[in-house]
């Protein structure tokens, strides 16, 4: 599925992102706007920033699996 069809199931989910140079980020999905993914990703201690990062930087994103049961 490409993932700009998964920007709606994933909003207010965390995420990983994979851009198209090989790097990636994560962070909770925020919404796309203006050509812009918005992710609010954590800096330090409680510091968090939204960040935007233009679509065609993006190559996929996916949710977090959930955490295996002890």
């Amino acid at each position: 599925m490409p993932w700009q069809q998964k920007v709606t199931f994933l909003l207010g989910q965390p995420i990983g992102v994979s851009f198209v140079n090989g790097t990636g980020t994560t962070g909770v999905l925020c919404g796309i706007s203006e050509g812009k993914l918005l992710v609010m990703e954590y800096l330090y201690q409680a510091q968090f920033a939204l960040k935007q990062y233009d679509v065609y930087t993006i190559q996929d994103i996916n949710g977090f699996p959930r955490c295996p049961r002890p």
